[in-house]
């Protein structure tokens, strides 16, 4: 395993080096504000007195509208008391983003529209999950579809097609695969989840076993709360799982991922909203996020939000992160999607390295 870490480092870092010779469209990546290094030591000074403030829920570095590095206070209303408009000398934007929260299982208004009476009959060759990622896919399954632990009517999203030395998994979060810590090693995991089915898991089919999860501390910031990564991985096989998005998805991701950084263009594929498209803005984040056994706090977070419309919507939960390349087919993984606002327009990843690294997987695409 130490070997398998050492060349992955190895070839990360060839790849990093081939892409600044050959690659122009990496000059345009955001580059980091002015006073970057400021912002990030007055949020990690501050960030525990602002958390235990009534009504903010996050806390992070962004910038601000003038390009200036920033410390982001995010609450669940307007008008919360006690927020300075600077930090130790640093700006601070307040954001109104609302309370965040774990979406793994749709509400009665999630489900995706996927087409209108206008559209063409779908091509009754073609795989049922490149129209529907709700749908029961032909194998081997796309990443990005519904997906779910059969012992549990509920639904989320595959996030990518991860390997080590023994094989190959589906990637996706705790509380979609581990129904947040409750569930037990060996569980069948299905697509799609049985609440694309009426709750008959008998409408699924069996992609994995539930192999490891990292568990989470439902305890909120307030409380002593501490985590980094809401994920699990269930053992498949290639002849059962893919590793590319549906058609009208973003193809296959890279197997080299990228940190997330202020300004990065990003898209995703999920379960619920299929492909949309967002910015990250805001990086090193802590945030409360509400579960249905309780809050989690989480630190070091990615957030995003979308160019237009939702970005994540119930069901999308567990949906890789990638860059939005502009029509180049680098899609490096940056984060893995596990919760967001409740309008779905600003969204919360894992640093993808995190989960990577807890596993000891690789991200299995390009």
């Amino acid at each position: 395993m130490k070997q398998l870490v050492f060349l992955r480092c190895v070839l990360a870092a060839v790849f990093a080096l081939a892409i600044a010779a050959v690659s122009p469209a990496w000059a345009q990546a955001p580059f980091d504000p002015p006073g970057l290094d400021r912002a990030m030591a007055a949020k990690n000074f501050h960030v525990d007195r602002l958390m235990a403030t009534d009504g903010v829920v996050g806390v992070g570095v962004g910038r601000t509208p003038g390009g200036q590095a920033a410390v982001v206070i995010m609450t669940e209303a307007a008008g919360v008391g006690g927020l300075h408009r600077s930090l130790d000398g640093v700006p601070v934007v307040i954001w109104v983003t609302g309370a965040f929260n774990a979406i793994n299982r749709p509400d009665a208004n999630g489900n995706h529209d996927h087409g209108t009476v206008e559209d063409p009959p779908p091509d009754p060759s073609a795989d049922p999950c490149d129209s529907d990622p709700t749908a029961q896919c032909g194998t081997p399954v796309p990443i990005g579809v519904s997906t779910g632990n059969a012992t549990s009517c509920s639904a989320g999203t595959i996030g990518f097609r991860v390997a080590d030395d023994w094989g190959v998994y589906s990637l996706s979060n705790n509380h979609v695969y581990a129904l947040s810590n409750a569930a037990e090693l060996g569980d069948d995991i299905v697509q799609p989840g049985s609440y694309d089915t009426n709750c008959n898991v008998e409408g699924s089919t069996g992609i994995g076993t539930l192999a490891e999860y990292e568990p989470f501390d439902l305890r909120s910031c307030l409380n002593g709360g501490h985590n980094t990564i809401d994920a699990a991985i269930a053992l498949s096989s290639e002849g059962l799982l893919g590793n590319a998005t549906p058609l009208d998805g973003y193809g296959t991701p890279s197997s080299f991922t990228v940190p997330a950084t202020i300004g990065l263009d990003v898209q995703k594929y999920g379960r619920t909203t299929g492909l949309t498209m967002g910015t990250v803005t805001t990086i090193n984040a802590t945030v409360n996020v509400g579960y249905s056994a309780g809050t989690a706090c989480f630190q070091d977070q990615i957030i995003v939000e979308s160019s237009k419309g939702a970005f994540i919507k119930s069901g999308d939960s567990g949906s890789g992160l990638v860059t939005d390349d502009d029509g180049i087919t680098n899609q490096n993984p940056v984060g893995l999607l596990f919760a967001g606002s409740r309008s779905g327009k600003v969204a919360i990843a894992n640093p993808i390295d995190y989960v990577l690294d807890e596993f000891f997987v690789a991200v299995d695409g390009l």
